[in-house]
């Protein structure tokens, strides 16, 4: 299968927003590790020290020829599979804006949680709001966009939820001013990428708190195996 997206290098260059990310998931990291859907590996930098064992799937065939070159020297396992075929199992699971590309997504849900090891962690981060789906959804493949009610209503047995909040509150009103203003527009500008790394990235992670997370562009939704 080939990635329909041509984003990932420009959202390379972000990395004011992965580092905020990896403040959010960082302790919930840990153990044996699977992120599904790595990419060109651009959220696996930022926590590669953590896990005792890590395996980087990712079922494009150029991207998993870029992160098995860009992390040749690590002790890292790579994979093709999805993540029913699998056989191993995993402390801790991540889905880093992956979910919102699969048709079927309640059911990977259930079997990313079946991999996992008793206390083992889900995390799940996706692009919020369907109002803000566009063309640029669109071209990379976005089934949706994601509205916190799926999740609040989303029925895991053994589960205990550890966090579920909404993440870039300036990137909301951004977006949607992009939308507004640049209708044709697919993908961003690299000026439009860095603006919003550089200068309202450090912005958004102090209004993010002030508005208790309550606001934002993305959901980081996270739940603990019992």
């Amino acid at each position: 299968m080939e990635y329909p997206g041509k984003e990932l290098e420009n959202f390379d260059k972000a990395k004011i927003w992965r580092n905020y990310i990896y403040f959010e998931i960082k302790k919930f990291i840990r153990g044996k590790v699977l992120e599904v859907g790595a990419g060109i590996g651009s959220f696996t930098d930022n926590y590669i020290h953590l896990p005792e064992n890590l395996t980087l799937s990712e079922i494009d065939s150029s991207n998993l020829k870029i992160i098995k070159d860009k992390f040749k020297d690590q002790k890292i396992n790579f994979t093709s599979k999805t993540t029913k075929e699998l056989d191993d199992n995993f402390d801790t699971i991540m889905y880093l804006n992956v979910l919102e590309h699969i048709e079927d997504d309640e059911n990977e849900i259930f079997e990313a949680f079946k991999k996992l090891n008793k206390n083992g962690n889900l995390i799940i981060l996706v692009p919020a709001h369907n109002k803000l789906y566009s063309k640029f959804d669109k071209a990379i493949g976005h089934v949706k966009r994601y509205e916190i009610e799926f999740f609040k209503n989303f029925v895991v047995k053994n589960s205990k939820l550890k966090k579920m909040i909404f993440l870039d509150s300036m990137g909301y009103f951004l977006y949607y001013l992009n939308k507004i203003f640049f209708k044709e527009e697919i993908y961003p500008s690299k000026f439009k990428i860095f603006l919003w790394d550089k200068l309202f990235t450090p912005i958004t992670f102090f209004l993010d708190k002030i508005l208790l997370n309550k606001c934002g562009k993305n959901i980081l939704y996270i739940i603990q195996k019992l």
